[in-house]
């Protein structure tokens, strides 16, 4: 009697091989495939993209932290020293906590306008989906009464999903590039924050694909934060040494308050194709 032969995995079912280096390809382009089939799906037309630092916390609890250190200072738990260093890090944490609070405020705006115009589905704020600053974008939309999206990042540290990103809404990545071209893919808008690497990254990258005209469409930039951005970039040293053109400081415009920042981009998004 004939031996029955195993039936072999169909190839797009064979995790061993979905894994693999081999099919790598595979995994990067079912991170273009599967966002673009669910922005499809949920209406997800135009966005306004929200970078920042992820270290950023909101007022209050940078606030708790406070009065707990000062408690630890008054009972003498903590060497003057140390409480010195330890208070001057709290009191910049304070300051960046401002931003938190202001991406929760600007996000709110934007999308308390977006649900005025005839397409409600226009200009939904987009994270990268995880603490901080990205945090504070997805909640202001939350309190706006809006959806917004995350794309997370699979990285060793963080991070995990934050709770204000609405349902259906999340997704992970596993290469930044591909994570890169989703936020610029649908944007209309970008308002970068305070950040470190992941920041400076997004921010110029972004800044490269206008100057060289990789993207076309008309994207509104704004680098909201003149004090944190004027101690870390010296554009104008770009200028000066000729490694720019002086042209190039017209894309992007700086703002420090959620209401010039929400005239402003409403004017840029009113007038984009």
């Amino acid at each position: 009697m004939a031996r029955k032969a195993n039936k072999a995995v169909k190839a797009y079912r064979d995790l061993e091989f979905l894994t693999s280096p081999d099919a790598r390809p595979l995994r990067i382009l079912a991170e273009f495939l599967e966002p673009h089939s669910r922005f499809r799906r949920l209406r997800v037309r135009d966005t306004i993209v929200f970078f920042g630092s992820s270290r950023a916390e909101s007022v209050k609890r940078t606030r708790a932290e406070l009065r707990t250190f000062e408690a630890e200072v008054k009972k003498g738990a903590i060497p003057p020293k140390e409480a010195a260093a330890e208070r001057e890090r709290l009191d910049t944490r304070l300051k960046l906590a401002r931003y938190y609070e202001d991406a929760a405020t600007l996000a709110k705006l934007l999308t308390r306008w977006a649900h005025t115009l005839d397409d409600n589905n226009r200009f939904t704020i987009v994270s990268g989906g995880g603490p901080g600053i990205m945090e504070a974008a997805n909640l202001g939309a939350a309190r706006g009464g809006g959806k917004s999206i995350g794309l997370n990042i699979s990285i060793p540290n963080e991070q995990e999903p934050n709770p204000y990103i609405s349902d259906g809404y999340s997704f992970e990545f596993h290469y930044f590039f591909m994570r890169k071209l989703w936020f610029v893919f649908l944007a209309r808008a970008m308002v970068i924050f305070p950040g470190g690497f992941g920041t400076m990254d997004e921010l110029m990258e972004v800044l490269t694909l206008v100057q060289t005209e990789k993207v076309t469409k008309k994207i509104a930039i704004v680098l909201y934060g003149t004090e944190y951005w004027d101690e870390v970039l010296d554009f104008d040293a770009m200028v000066r040494w000729g490694t720019i053109p002086p042209a190039d400081l017209a894309l992007f415009h700086r703002s420090d308050s959620t209401e010039e920042a929400f005239t402003y981009l409403k004017g840029q998004l009113l007038t984009s194709p």
